[in-house]
């Protein structure tokens, strides 16, 4: 199975719904509380020039009306995951981290 399904299945499971979203498309309507990810960024790791290992980097932002929501420290407490930053929009909460995965 592909890292990304990987990825999608375990947050579905953290979040306990299907409200996880994959690069939706602007003015899809989403349900919440939701997790919404992207691809955001990549480390490699090298040997005489070659690459030998590729981690592919996620933004992970999950939207609540709940700011306290439990959903929280589920998320930072993954493996490689670290707390970016907080934001209010539309009467919602987005805190958002990076995952690499």
């Amino acid at each position: 199975m592909a890292q990304r399904l990987l990825l999608q299945s375990l947050l579905e499971a953290l979040l306990g719904t299907t409200n996880v979203y994959f690069q939706p498309p602007s003015g899809m309507q989403v349900q919440y509380p939701c997790i919404v990810y992207q691809r955001d960024n990549a480390r490699a790791g090298f040997a005489d020039d070659v690459p030998y290992r590729f981690t592919q980097r996620y933004q992970v932002t999950v939207i609540a009306q709940d700011p306290d929501t439990n959903i929280l420290g589920k998320v930072a407490a993954l493996p490689l995951c670290a707390y970016n930053r907080f934001f209010a929009a539309n009467n919602l909460n987005h805190d958002v981290y990076v995952l690499y995965y």
